[in-house]
């Protein structure tokens, strides 16, 4: 009997002889041979292998930019490779709490579609890098290779990698750590990642008008078909307006939240042009949220730009001499040269459906001072006015603080939030709500501070509204001493005339 430690002694070698003439062979036979003998070899290997490989590589030809279809593939295999793959690499997941394991390298795992058997290796091919490349991961190369037999050929490439793309697509937004944008001075994104914990049942807003916001979001999202159906770009304009401190940065991180978009903040005045605007917008993603705050403090959208006149730079000439004039041309290089009707072939021209599943987002302390083009109906197809806090948004900032429901204060909170006198901002009743101390009368210390902030809020109304009414008085007064002046005056003329 043969012993078990000769037989895999004797496998060992024949083996490593195996491997020894195969090195040889590639070393010392010309690469023309090779190619030859390896052109038939792919020519007969069908008759004796009858499997057939898909190659899905990380990296486009340019090496420049990760394939998105190799990232596709890889949060489709998520799935897979935790329940069956035996070696995992982790990765941090959306919330960076949650790990996030796929499949190692040359490592493989197995999948089913309609009853049909299909095998999923991941490899990892290092070559030598070039010693003029500025890429230190050049020379690692990571692919996906599919594999299966050749009877089910129409099968994978028309229903199983059409089933591959969805299902990974749908994992990657599960998974995807999102993301705030904004552009630099450069026009190029550039983003950190978002964490903001602001949602609608934090919002200091009447119920109803947030059921309303949130069932006109939702409905977005699943309207792909509809705006398809109607021949319009998958998007969506919303117009945020009301005085400051009134939650209209918060509402926007409500959206993203509710959604699950990332937020993409343009800063208008860091865009030289029209042009670099277009770009902006064609590097955006699906999924997001484009967000243009304080719309009538960006630029000068009305198209008429001021201009001096020439008494002005005459006396600009004498003061500061040439260095004041090279200064002015200097600031007028690095001025925004974006026009009303570039940013409005952003939001609703051609260029803006290069993309689905996107929200634009203006907000505006002014809605008044805003070009009336900017913010129509299907440029902006929803206006939401962030007013003062009433009474239900109390109640809302009150959980959110203080943990309360109820109190023997909310009585006269909710009398004082009545009065029309008394405007308060959410964020003004958030810093009388924020407890100093956290000592047994923190809760009351802080509902008797916003009881104060209101009367005071009150009394400075009715402050005002007494100043401008005697104002008004005044005005008045001017008026009829100024009119009575006139009809002495003409009665005057009219004796004067008579005498004549």
């Amino acid at each position: 009997m043969v012993n078990r430690g000769d037989l895999w002694t004797s496998l060992g070698s024949k083996a490593a002889a195996i491997l020894f003439a195969w090195a040889m062979f590639q070393k010392y036979f010309p690469s023309e041979i090779l190619d030859y003998l390896s052109k038939y070899v792919y020519q007969f290997l069908p008759f004796f292998y009858p499997y057939m490989q898909i190659t899905f590589n990380e990296y486009t030809a340019d090496r420049f930019k990760r394939s998105d279809l190799y990232s596709t593939i890889e949060a489709y295999l998520i799935s897979n490779s935790s329940k069956n793959a035996r070696r995992l690499k982790a990765d941090a997941g959306f919330n960076a709490r949650n790990l996030i394991l796929s499949m190692d390298d040359h490592e493989q795992v197995t999948d089913r579609f309609q009853g049909v058997k299909l095998w999923w290796s991941s490899n990892n091919k290092v070559s030598p890098a070039p010693s003029f490349s500025f890429y230190p991961a050049s020379n690692d190369k990571r692919y996906y290779k599919l594999t299966f037999h050749m009877r089910y050929r129409d099968l994978v490439t028309s229903s199983y990698l059409n089933h591959v793309m969805e299902e990974g697509k749908a994992v990657g937004a599960r998974n995807r750590r999102r993301k705030l944008h904004t552009n630099n001075p450069k026009s190029v994104w550039s983003h950190v990642v978002f964490e903001h914990p602001a949602t609608f049942q934090t919002l200091a807003m009447e119920p109803e008008k947030k059921e309303e916001i949130m069932d006109d979001l939702i409905n977005f999202s699943k309207s792909k078909d509809y705006y398809k159906k109607i021949g319009k770009a998958w998007k969506r304009g919303y117009l945020l307006y009301g005085p400051p401190g009134t939650g209209k940065s918060s509402m926007i991180a409500a959206m993203a939240n509710l959604l699950d978009y990332d937020i993409y903040d343009l800063e208008l005045t860091s865009v030289k042009d029209n042009m670099e605007l277009r770009r902006l917008l064609i590097e955006t993603r699906s999924k997001s949220i484009i967000v243009i705050e304080d719309i009538d403090c960006s630029l000068d959208l009305t198209g008429q730009r001021k201009k001096k006149s020439k008494e002005d730079k005459e006396k600009n000439e004498d003061e500061g001499g040439p260095a004041a004039a090279v200064k002015e041309e200097e600031e007028k290089s690095t001025e925004s040269k974006v026009t009303l009707s570039g940013l409005l072939n952003f939001i609703d021209g051609l260029w803006s459906a290069c993309g689905g599943e996107r929200l634009i987002v203006f907000t505006t302390n002014y809605v008044d001072q805003l070009d009336p083009a900017l913010i129509r109906r299907g440029r902006m197809d929803k206006h939401i006015e962030m007013s003062y806090c009433c009474y239900q948004g109390f109640k809302v900032l009150a959980r959110n603080y203080l943990d309360l429901d109820s109190h023997p204060l909310f009585e006269t909170i909710h009398e004082l939030m009545d009065d029309p006198h008394i405007m308060i901002t959410p964020a003004d009743v958030a810093e009388n709500l924020m407890p100093k101390s956290f000592g047994e009368n923190a809760t009351t210390d802080c509902l008797e501070a916003l009881i104060c902030a209101l009367r005071a809020a009150k009394e400075e109304a009715l402050a005002a509204a007494a100043a401008a009414t005697k104002s008004f008085r005044r005005q008045s007064k001017k008026v009829e001493s100024l009119t009575s002046g006139e009809e002495v005056a003409k009665s005057n003329q009219l004796e004067n005339k008579d005498t004549v």
